[in-house]
């Protein structure tokens, strides 16, 4: 079971997770990516990590950010840090949710 509040995720370790995405300009009007704009999710145990230990690009078409089973499986319980960005056709990137918890919490087998 999945958990979303202020854009903190928890979730149980080997559960699927689906978030689907509502964005909106800066006029506060719906917005739908255009061609060529890459959404992505990025978490991390910690910030000055290196690389990130799960990593999603969100389709345009759904906007349903899906974190996989297979994702979370051989994490550590515990606390993760995430974040979300598009980048546009032309180049230009917005992160949209920045340093969010995403909190992994124990099964029971």
């Amino acid at each position: 079971m999945k958990k979303v509040s202020n854009n903190k995720i928890t979730l149980t370790r080997g559960d699927t997770c689906r978030i689907k995405l509502s964005l909106k300009d800066s006029s506060g009007n719906d917005f739908v990516p255009g061609d060529g704009d890459v959404i992505r999710f990025a978490a991390k145990r910690y910030y000055t990590d290196p690389e990130p230990v799960i990593y999603i690009i969100v389709p345009n078409d759904t906007l349903i950010l899906e974190i996989k089973p297979e994702d979370t499986k051989n994490l550590d319980f515990g606390t993760y840090v995430y974040d979300m960005q598009i980048t546009f056709a032309d180049g230009t990137i917005d992160t949209f949710v920045s340093k969010s918890m995403l909190r992994i919490e124990e099964e029971v087998d």
